[in-house]
């Protein structure tokens, strides 16, 4: 159940507790070299990284406490149709309640869709295994090697999806 749970845009004075989330998840599933994202100089103003036009950054509440989020924005080095889904990232505590796949969805049925973007890219990690299984479910495809220029050189698995235009009527 998520009922304990809200999401929202990431909000200036939510950039220390985003960071420490990130910092505190990344060593977990080995990811705390150099050529991961938890180095990436907007881990400690991701509102700042994400205030952009095309780009969206959701912080995840359970109890009033920042607790995970995810965020999108252009693929550096991509097309202009292609967004990356960057730093999704929850707390211990905050998995397994259904609340990814919830945030997911929005970043892909509304944030992207908004922003214009035709498909998404995500890289990741062996080890990450429930996270690939739900990209899975969603719908992306595994792909054999990593697209544009992230810079995350330590990230093993890559995704695309391909956005299904939104019915109209």
């Amino acid at each position: 159940m998520t009922e304990d749970f809200t999401f929202r845009l990431i909000r200036p004075e939510d950039d220390p507790a985003v960071a420490a989330v990130i910092r505190a998840v990344m060593p977990e599933f080995g990811a705390d070299g150099p050529d991961f994202a938890i180095h990436d100089p907007e881990v400690s103003a991701m509102s700042a990284a994400y205030a952009g036009p095309r780009s969206a950054y959701f912080v995840v509440e359970m109890g009033g406490r920042i607790v995970g989020g995810a965020g999108l924005g252009p693929l550096e080095g991509g097309d202009a149709d292609t967004a990356e889904l960057r730093k999704m990232y929850f707390l211990r505590e905050a998995r397994g309640k259904g609340m990814g796949e919830r945030l997911l969805r929005h970043v892909l049925d509304v944030a992207a869709r908004e922003r214009g973007y035709a498909r998404v890219y995500l890289e990741t990690l062996t080890g990450m295994d429930s996270a690939m299984r739900l990209y899975e479910r969603l719908g992306f495809r595994r792909l054999d090697r990593q697209r544009g220029c992230t810079g995350h050189h330590g990230c093993n698995r890559f995704y695309m999806l391909d956005l299904v235009p939104a019915v109209t009527s």
